[in-house]
């Protein structure tokens, strides 16, 4: 009988096993050579030479801990280097873009922000602001990027970049991957902007250690991203997630999808607007600090509902054993989002069969789909540094 490897050449062997490396100091930061060695079921020998390999080319460093315990010689700490690998991450959101230059290990080395207003929003305006942007930040930092990470609120087709529709951003049929590619000179990776939500929760937020999340994204609008089995749920041609247009009310409010009573019409910013009194235009500034200032969470008790609603159904058909509600839903009173947990398990078959599916909100605030951005940007690179 065959090994797994059996057959593959010395040079693929290596390559595989310095990904793997590089991946796991990546993702979980400095370690030990021994701890290395048995996380990753290598012998000592290879990963010293790994080790080497890439701290011989700068990719990697290593020093002693600052905290030391125990008599003896202090194992020590292999880190990645930030600059070794830099990619830019960019979150275009309704009414802001937000840009960071990401080092290798999940480092934000620097960060640029602006507002959209009607005009602005234009995908050339947008382009241009991104790539002078992205120019001046690279000089400033002295710095080189190896890819690009960009998050939409709209769908996105993943194989390149394509923007089917963005209707908060009154985006159709925008060659985003591509116009970006043509003029940064860089691969470019571009998702619907809850997928790259989850993918920040899973590799950095609260779905570490969770293999099935399922993670809601609340800004104008309600999106969702999916983790199945450690893995993305991207569906046919890319197009997954819009969890937000689920009818839940026949008779409730126009869509623009063009249906009635999509679940973002009652749990979206500005249905929040109304439960809390305040015009659904308002700013999400005013819109935080009004559920900071919340006396009585039983204002909410009827958005609650809805939202228990919605989450119910996507626990039936998904069986996530954790849900993560980000963006504007981070601002939630702790009061609601334990009842809409207990509401969910009494509602959702498959809830009370796990013993409770699991509702918390992100700790990864604003900065979510930047860092998932940057992790998009990472997954082909991880393999060539």
């Amino acid at each position: 009988m065959t090994g797994p490897t059996s057959g593959t050449r010395p040079d693929e062997i290596r390559r595989h096993n310095r990904t793997a490396l590089l991946r796991r100091l990546h993702i979980d930061g400095p370690s030990t050579r021994a701890s290395l060695a048995a996380e990753l079921g290598l012998n000592r020998s290879t990963i010293k030479a790994l080790v080497d390999g890439l701290a011989e080319a700068g990719v990697v460093a290593e020093r002693v801990p600052a905290l030391r315990s125990g008599a003896g010689r202090p194992s020590l700490l292999v880190l990645p280097q930030p600059q070794a690998a830099v990619v830019i991450a960019i979150d275009v959101r309704v009414e802001q873009v937000a840009m960071g230059f990401v080092g290798l290990g999940g480092e934000i080395l620097g960060r640029d922000s602006w507002n959209l207003h009607h005009r602005t929003r234009d995908p050339g305006e947008v382009i241009t602001h991104i790539v002078e942007s992205a120019r001046l930040m690279a000089d400033e930092l002295d710095v080189t990027a190896v890819g690009v990470g960009v998050s939409v609120p709209g769908v996105v087709r993943r194989s390149d970049g394509q923007v089917h529709e963005a209707p908060n951003l009154h985006w159709t049929n925008v060659a985003l991957g591509k116009r970006l590619e043509a003029v940064l000179k860089l691969p470019v990776q571009v998702g619907n902007d809850a997928e790259i939500g989850a993918l920040a929760e899973h590799v950095r937020g609260a779905a570490r250690a969770s293999s099935d999340m399922v993670y809601i994204s609340a800004d104008v609008g309600v999106g969702g991203g999916v983790i199945l089995s450690g893995q993305p749920l991207r569906g046919s041609g890319g197009y997954v997630g819009e969890l937000g247009h689920m009818v839940v009310n026949p008779r409730g409010r126009q869509c623009y999808c063009g249906c009635a009573g999509c679940w973002e019409t009652e749990v979206g910013e500005p249905a929040l607007c109304r439960a809390l009194g305040l015009p659904e235009d308002a700013p999400r500034g005013a819109v935080v600090a009004a559920l900071r200032a919340l006396d009585d969470p039983a204002v909410l008790d009827e958005f609650a509902d809805w939202l228990a609603l919605g989450l119910a159904n996507i626990v039936n058909v998904l069986g996530p054993e954790l849900v993560v509600l980000g963006d504007l839903y981070t601002a939630l009173p702790m009061p609601v989002v334990d009842a809409v947990s207990s509401v969910v398990q009494q509602r959702s078959l498959v809830s009370r069969a796990v013993g409770g599916t699991q509702i918390v909100t992100s700790p990864l605030g604003r900065d979510a789909k930047l860092i998932g951005a940057a992790e998009l940007a990472f997954e082909p690179v991880l393999d060539t540094i």
